[in-house]
C-alpha cells in the first residue's frame, strides 16, 4: 500500500502548480488527495488480466466530412469583435520576454 500523502507533499505540488494555499486548504486537500490515492490503490488490486484495453466503452467510429476547400471569413468580419486590431491583424499583449533565460 502506498505511503499516505503528507501536507508537505501537498505544499510541494501547490508550489509546482504556483498555487497559494493557506493551512486550512492544505489540510483539506491532504485529506481529499489521500482518499483519491486510497481509491486508486483499491483499483490496483483488481484482476484485469482478461480485460481488453479500450479507448472508449462504446463501439464508435468517427464520422469525417470530406476535406474540401471553402472560402474563409472576410478580414473585416474576422476582426470586427477584436478588442484591438491594426493593419489587418489581431493585436495581443506581449507574453514572451526579451530573450532572457526561460
Amino acid at each position: 500500500m502506498p505511503q499516505p500523502i503528507s501536507q508537505d507533499d501537498v505544499r510541494h505540488v501547490a508550489k509546482l502548480s504556483r498555487l497559494k494555499l493557506d493551512d486550512s486548504r492544505i489540510a483539506q486537500l491532504t485529506d481529499q488527495l489521500g482518499a483519491i490515492l486510497g481509491y486508486i490503490s483499491k483499483l490496483n488490486e483488481l484482476d484485469v488480466s482478461g480485460v481488453e484495453p479500450l479507448a472508449h466503452p462504446l463501439d464508435l467510429t468517427n464520422v469525417m466530412r470530406e476535406d474540401a476547400e471553402q472560402p474563409g471569413l472576410p478580414l473585416d468580419i474576422a476582426l470586427r469583435n477584436a478588442p484591438d486590431a491594426g493593419d489587418g491583424f489581431f493585436r495581443v499583449p506581449k507574453v514572451i520576454g526579451d530573450g532572457g533565460a526561460a
